[in-house]
């Protein structure tokens, strides 16, 4: 059968790249290895929230329900049940994707794509017998998988990756964590919130290395408050699995010794997963080459998301997928790469950022004035029994422009959407606060915060 499109992916890249084409007339094929939606959608960006939001429900009512006037006692948890519901909401946001599939005409096929060249995908089915369709252009959007570390392979019980700490069976007692990204953050408030007991371990000076130093540090210490112990600047000397626990030799300013667990999560970052067949130029570090359109050095086959490189996140895979079918099938449309893009960790409380941090400015050597305003001062952080953090925003000395924007605080990572369009449009001091916010609303925090970058907050 011959098609114009098969995309090699079912995640956020490849089913939103998929959908693109078939609205734009195209006839449509998506090859996934696994289960449509991809590891966002089944083993990383959905459930985890599934998870997040079982752990703050457990936590709120097991630790704050006095602080809201409500007597609960003896509050449980149902381990299988925490773990069940993230699976039943991975569950129906999958059907939703191969309806989507259906609604829009794409042929969706279930198997392991290998590029026979330029125009040629064969596909080996569960059954063990291989397809081959024939097509104008091929879209590779196969992403990236949890990178093991050489000392600890994982094993689904004492050193796991990201999809099993999903899934596991049961509650480990004891937990390390090597890797302060988003990912471990994440998993380390979600277990600590159950009752694990949880050491993050970090090689960086801070956690959440890729953001604002402040932010880092101010989630450092609630962290610690909320009992999760953060061994920061320390380095893994040795590891060994002993099959029923894990030790660690670690050296650095807090802990020089053996850490010992039930359990070890490694989330120290990913690795590409490619198709089979013939492959494009990769990078040194495994990724795919493109070209300016996406264009990879096979001709006819272009890629986007996670398997060109970072930033590997849902979003900015959507954005690419987008961009490159577009760039294909819209007469005219010169196809944009991604430049400013948000960034999210969903703990408590949460952080999200986009733009320049004060580090990138300094190194740029950017003039820049700071507004910055805690959640202590808005009316509705404090009804919501949530005041924990601050805005802070950073704007151009010459042009008021906004460079760069961190937040750390209740809904942080929805009240980014606002500061990345103001970075896209360039929109400056004057523009933001002439910007009516609604009172009472945690958005009040961006228009304070800009008008403390003016010298003249009001509420603080």
């Amino acid at each position: 059968m011959a098609y114009d499109l098969i995309v090699i992916g079912g995640g956020p890249a490849g089913y939103v790249g998929a959908i693109r084409a078939a609205q734009l007339g195209k006839k449509v094929a998506c090859v996934e290895v696994d289960r449509a939606g991809g590891t966002c959608l089944n083993w990383g960006c959905i459930p985890t929230k599934a998870l997040l939001k079982n752990a703050e429900i457990y936590h709120t009512l097991a630790h704050r329900a006095k602080e809201f006037g409500i007597t609960a006692e003896n509050v449980s948890f149902d381990w299988s049940a925490v773990v069940g519901r993230s699976r039943k909401v991975s569950d129906r946001l999958a059907g939703g994707i191969e309806f989507l599939f259906k609604k829009n005409k794409i042929d969706y096929i279930n198997g392991f794509a290998s590029i026979e060249g330029t125009g040629k995908v064969s596909v080996m089915m569960s059954d063990g017998t291989t397809q081959t369709l024939e097509t104008k252009d091929i879209l590779v959007a196969t992403g990236c998988k949890s990178r093991e570390l050489p000392p600890l392979p994982f094993n689904g019980h004492t050193v796991i990756g990201s999809r099993s700490a999903m899934t596991l069976a049961e509650q480990p007692k004891e937990m390390i964590i090597i890797g302060a990204g988003a990912i471990g953050v994440e998993f380390a408030y979600i277990y600590n919130a159950f009752g694990t007991k949880v050491t993050l371990v970090e090689m960086l000076p801070r956690i959440l290395p890729v953001e604002d130093d402040e932010v880092g540090a101010a989630l450092e210490k609630s962290l610690i408050k909320q009992g999760i112990r953060c061994l920061t600047n320390t380095k893994l000397t040795a590891a060994t699995d002993h099959g029923t626990h894990v030790e660690l030799t670690v050296e650095g300013p807090k802990e020089n010794g053996v850490l010992r667990a039930d359990t070890c999560l490694v989330a120290i970052g990913v690795q590409p997963v490619l198709p089979g067949g013939q492959q494009p130029d990769l990078s040194d570090r495994g990724y795919i080459n493109i070209g300016d359109r996406y264009e990879t050095s096979i001709p006819g086959v272009y890629a986007v998301g996670d398997i060109i490189g970072p930033p590997w996140l849902a979003h900015t895979a959507s954005f690419e997928a987008i961009q490159c079918i577009e760039g294909l099938y819209v007469e005219g449309h010169t196809p944009r790469k991604v430049v400013n893009f948000p960034g999210c960790t969903y703990c408590h409380p949460q952080v999200a950022s986009v733009g320049k941090t004060e580090r990138d400015l300094k190194e740029e050597g950017v003039e820049y004035t700071v507004g910055k305003i805690p959640f202590v001062a808005i009316g509705k952080a404090i009804a919501a029994g949530e005041p924990e953090g601050f805005a802070k925003l950073l704007y151009g000395k010459k042009h008021g422009e906004l460079l760069g924007a961190h937040i750390i605080g209740e809904n942080a990572t929805e009240l980014i959407a606002e500061m990345g369009v103001a970075l896209d449009q360039e929109l400056t001091t004057e523009e933001i606060h002439a910007t009516i916010h609604a009172h009472p609303t945690m958005s009040e925090v961006i228009h304070e915060a800009t008008l403390a970058a003016e010298g003249h907050a009001i509420h603080f």
